[in-house]
């Protein structure tokens, strides 16, 4: 695929790993390897284990674009949240084994996952734009909606607080916690489950089931959008 992804097919089940060898920052050339390995995957009616090297998941957007703003930047930042979209509304099943650290944008497609298994240790998983000086954008506020316990939405988004993998399964962002040692055959004995689904039924339950999450998060993503633009542009 590329340096940054690397797609592995094995049994009709696709794993795709990100590592950058760092943090896995979400970069323009990121989600283009990203996107490639997702073309694949549907291509090949593959069920899906998104993945990261050994302690981080992802930590979210390329703060260096960001930083530069202009169009890159605002180009970077909806491509990262259509692609959660992607991910939620993708026809076969998809696993997220989050390896470690989960934040922002990283965390994200986490929340965008079927089933998600984290592994067990000191790592950092939340949506930590307010801690950072940025507002929750609207595709945050509703990709967190869909998924978190009520009791944890406002503690996540307004508090911008951080969760140890454990803590993280009775928020939402995790189904199940397992020893790092253990994640990748967890991870894969799930697809394997998932793969024995009815792909007709699972698509369209999934679609059925996400249809006012998918709805909402399309109009956020819209919003946003010129909202970052305006802002991205004032800052180049």
């Amino acid at each position: 695929m590329s340096p940054l992804v690397t797609y592995e097919a094995q049994d009709s089940i696709a794993t795709i790993t990100m590592d950058d060898g760092k943090m896995n920052v979400l970069s323009p050339a990121m989600f283009a390897a990203l996107g490639g390995a997702f073309d694949r995957a549907a291509k090949e009616r593959a069920v899906v284990i998104l993945t990261g090297r050994d302690g981080v998941f992802s930590a979210g957007f390329d703060m260096r674009v960001l930083s530069a703003g202009g169009r890159d930047a605002a180009d970077m930042v909806r491509t990262g949240f259509e692609l959660a979209e992607r991910i939620l509304s993708f026809p076969t099943p998809v696993v997220v084994a989050c390896t470690g650290h989960a934040l922002a944008m990283g965390v994200f497609l986490v929340l965008s996952g079927d089933y998600r298994v984290g592994a067990l240790g000191a790592h950092k998983i939340g949506a930590n734009e307010v801690a950072i000086g940025i507002t929750m954008p609207f595709f945050g506020v509703e990709i967190c909606r869909q998924r978190l316990a009520p009791a944890h939405f406002h503690r996540a988004v307004v508090n911008a607080e951080i969760y140890a993998p454990e803590d993280a399964v009775a928020a939402g962002f995790l189904d199940r916690v397992v020893p790092a040692a253990e994640l990748r055959d967890v991870a894969r004995s799930a697809a394997v489950r998932l793969a024995k689904l009815d792909p007709t039924a699972h698509a369209a339950s999934k679609l059925r089931a996400r249809d006012q999450a998918l709805k909402a998060i399309r109009s956020a993503i819209e919003t946003d959008a010129a909202t970052f633009a305006g802002l991205f542009a004032a800052a180049s």
